[in-house]
């Protein structure tokens, strides 16, 4: 069995892979491993986002919480960078989001944050993980007085609300906005923040039911916002994910500007205040070869890290820099939050525009993007670490590697939470790398399966 966290915590279908038993493990290990080191009764903040199973597996979690002697209070319905924040904020020991993002709704997870709003590093996941293996063993759980309570809270939302328009008070009267909350948990807090903040707002897929979070909508399906931004001459258009901590936009003229553009918008305008910290800006190695074009061209250093907001952010508090991020829009502004947060993105960016009284896509142009292919393989969840002790594929990676050496660039990953191997290829050839890399993810799919 592969390790039991990914990129982004624990994910998997509800019910199926993640069930019940596993979410009340997780409760109590977490809780444990968190709060041991405290002389006091611990307490957990947890929130989740609008599917159906989020209510099942908060409650079981909260139980394992409790069974522990730590104490829950549940927010419900928050964007995990809300959960980060108010961890900080009510200075409670830990904080857990139960969110499985962008993915289809059967899907759920569970990701945990520390005392600071930040996510655990991997030898916290692997210890929290080996209690659930070792079956908690040699660890006494309370009875009586010694056991937990459950404190319901849904009122602290508009704290974060508050704090967000802190962050970033920008004046937005006059600015018309199309914002896509993908049925998720960015319906309530991106709608009243941007609303307050004076924004002529046009607010879509904003009636999750359980069931419709990410279905044709937010991030991952950008075709109805980008008609809707032309359609209503909007100024710009916003699409959160489901658990609303990352941006993807839309410029004035339905074209989509991706984190990479969005993060390149934010750091030159950062430079020329003289806020960019270091001049630096922290990447993936996903992020489009442009990225590093536009930086050496404005003055701008750019470090990448492997795929993953964790290890952007781990990356940017080791060296002091305070803006990074990925191409999926996942973007971290250092100096207000300790995650991706997608309103938090969308203020800086609206902020740039109304500053500099520019359109969006005036200002993406400051980056150019160079044609990129990205094709999923479908593989066992098992298998997908081990691709390259196949000698076919191994062959075939050397051979495209060779052949775009100089001219574009071959990526290939395992997915951090899906049971897929991305295939990605830069080059100036839209056509040709599309088709090599669903030659070469069709190739690894046909052997693995």
């Amino acid at each position: 069995m592969g390790r039991m966290f990914g990129t982004d915590g624990v994910r998997g279908v509800a019910g199926a892979e993640l069930t019940i038993e596993l979410a009340t493990q997780l409760g109590q290990a977490g809780a444990y491993v968190l709060t041991r080191e405290k002389e006091h009764q611990p307490t957990l903040i947890v929130g989740c986002d609008t599917r159906i199973s989020g209510g099942m597996l908060a409650n079981a979690l909260m139980a394992g919480i409790c069974s522990v002697g730590a104490n829950a209070i549940f927010a419900g319905v928050l964007p995990t960078p809300a959960v980060a924040y108010l961890t900080r904020r009510h200075k409670v020991d830990a904080g857990v989001v139960i969110s499985a993002s962008h993915n289809p709704m059967e899907f759920n997870g569970i990701k945990f944050f520390n005392g600071d709003g930040y996510k655990l590093s991997d030898e916290l996941e692997d210890e929290i993980e080996a209690m659930i293996k070792n079956h908690m063993k040699d660890v006494t759980l309370p009875i009586g007085s010694g056991v937990g309570r459950i404190d319901y809270r849904f009122d602290i939302r508009d704290e974060y609300v508050k704090f967000i328009k802190k962050c970033v008070p920008v004046d937005l009267t006059g600015m018309r906005i199309v914002a896509d909350c993908a049925e998720g948990a960015a319906y309530y807090t991106s709608v009243k923040a941007l609303r307050e903040l004076g924004a002529e707002l046009i607010p879509i897929h904003v009636r999750p039911d359980g069931t419709n979070i990410n279905a044709n909508c937010g991030s991952t399906h950008m075709d109805e916002l980008k008609a809707r931004v032309v359609y209503e001459k909007a100024d710009i258009g916003l699409a959160f994910d489901g658990d609303a901590d990352r941006l993807l936009a839309v410029d004035e003229l339905g074209n989509i500007v991706d984190g990479d553009q969005l993060m390149a918008v934010c750091a030159n305008y950062m430079k020329q205040k003289g806020t960019l910290k270091k001049d630096t800006v922290v990447i993936t190695v996903m992020s489009n070869l442009g990225f590093s074009v536009m930086g050496r061209e404005n003055g701008i250093h750019v470090e990448k890290t492997k795929v993953g907001d964790r290890y952007v952010l781990e990356h940017m508090r080791e060296n002091g820099y305070n803006i990074g991020g990925e191409q999926s829009g996942h973007i971290i502004f250092l100096d207000d939050n300790t995650t991706g947060d997608g309103l938090l993105s969308a203020l800086h960016v609206l902020q740039v525009m109304t500053d500099t009284k520019k359109k969006l896509s005036q200002l993406a142009s400051v980056m150019e993007i160079y044609p990129q292919a990205l094709v999923n393989a479908k593989v066992p969840n098992h298998k997908k670490e081990h691709y390259m002790e196949y000698a076919e594929i191994a062959e075939a990676i050397k051979e495209l590697e060779k052949k775009f050496h100089g001219e574009g660039r071959v990526l290939i990953r395992p997915s951090g939470t899906e049971p897929l191997i991305r295939v990605m290829i830069e080059g100036k050839n839209q056509q040709e790398i599309e088709q090599e890399a669903e030659k070469l993810a069709g190739l690894i799919t046909e052997i693995m399966l």
